[in-house]
């Protein structure tokens, strides 16, 4: 039951906010009492967190998926985009955004444990373009991480409509590889921006 409980809580959440969501939403949905989900959960936040710790775990799966199919390193990053946008795209309100407007010590927290997770896949996704002679050998690969991870995390946490951080995620997407690129990466980061638009 707990398990069931926490899907739906994070597919309301996703799609309706996080502060507008409360625990007898979630109960009606699920047509059980709310004191079914107080034996799981002694409140919202607790709630959340652990939907957030679902998630966290379902996205990083997909990223290993999407890895593991050896897309090049331009390509890589456009299918985790595509994953996010997919993923995301139930609310018209970021979930990003309302959870650090409104249980900041929660946002911290996730912010905190994807910038560790951020800085091995975002400098894998480096090093696998220098090594295809996508990205320029001479990067400093640490600084342009970070660079990467304080764009998309600031997109995130301070844009309110998920439409236009979506929008800004693929600007600060297109941004990173052409600052990366070489003449090759170039071509592949056209080639990919041309997917989008067809």
């Amino acid at each position: 039951m707990k398990e069931k409980i926490i899907s739906k809580a994070s597919e309301l959440f996703l799609k309706l906010g996080f502060k507008s969501i409360t625990m007898d939403d979630i109960a009606c949905e699920m047509c059980i009492s709310k004191k079914t989900i107080y034996k799981y959960f002694c409140n919202k936040e607790v709630l959340i967190e652990e939907s957030i710790a679902v998630l966290h775990k379902e996205v990083h799966q997909s990223i290993d998926a999407i890895v593991k199919k050896d897309y090049n390193a331009i390509e890589e990053n456009f299918e985790i985009r595509k994953m996010f946008k997919e993923m995301f795209n139930s609310g018209d309100t970021s979930p990003m955004y309302q959870l650090k407007k409104h249980y900041s010590e929660t946002y911290n927290k996730l912010v905190n444990r994807e910038i560790n997770e951020c800085n091995t896949v975002f400098k894998q996704n480096i090093e696998k373009g220098i090594r295809e002679g996508f990205y320029r050998s001479e990067i400093p690969v640490d600084k342009y991480v970070k660079f990467y991870y304080t764009l998309i995390f600031e997109i995130n946490g301070n844009t309110i409509s998920e439409k236009e951080a979506q929008d800004l995620e693929l600007e600060a997407l297109e941004y990173h590889t052409r600052a990366m690129s070489t003449p090759l990466g170039i071509l592949e980061l056209e080639k990919q921006l041309k997917k989008i638009i067809t």
